[in-house]
């Protein structure tokens, strides 16, 4: 079951005195978190935004209610999530909470590979992590290798380049 709220960043420090947080992304980048008018903390308490930009590679954002140095230093640690329904992905874009834990299957033959256990960004394309009995391996994300992603059924169908798992002798 895909969760309501995601992870989308820590607040790792005050900015300013009228209680603006830093906020470190962990989502794709500061720009991407700063269109959100509503975050939440992780018991789905809804926190209204004021104003959010980006700043190099965080997010300034000023909560309602915090209008000082101080109450925004209270703040400092906390984990704010997004609302799923809030975000407008592009089509074949998944949050990476939903692709750790799919069954990776050969989209030809059906033979289950393990499953995948960490994406990482690497700039040109992704790469998922797949775990097979306690060895992991690693898979380009682009076409001629993933084939289909079905988060609601928690598959990937994977064609697979030569190599990959060659070393199972």
């Amino acid at each position: 079951m895909l969760k309501q709220y995601l992870e989308a960043g820590k607040i790792v420090g005050t900015h300013g005195l009228k209680g603006e947080v830093r906020i470190d992304p962990w989502c794709d980048n500061a720009e991407f978190l700063c269109k959100f008018k509503k975050l939440y903390y992780a018991d789905g308490t809804e926190i209204p935004v004021v104003s959010a930009r980006p700043h190099k590679n965080i997010a300034i954002v000023l909560f309602k209610g915090i209008t000082s140095i101080e109450q925004a230093e209270v703040l400092r640690g906390k984990i704010v999530y997004i609302n799923r329904k809030d975000a407008h992905l592009p089509k074949n874009t998944y949050f990476i909470q939903d692709i750790i834990g799919l069954k990776v299957f050969d989209a030809d033959t059906n033979e289950e590979y393990g499953e995948v256990t960490d994406v990482m960004k690497t700039g040109a394309n992704d790469v998922y992590q797949i775990t097979r009995d306690g060895k992991d391996y690693l898979i380009p994300v682009i076409p001629d290798v993933v084939i289909k992603t079905d988060i609601e059924n928690g598959i990937l169908l994977i064609r697979l380049l030569e190599g990959i798992f060659d070393d199972e002798d």
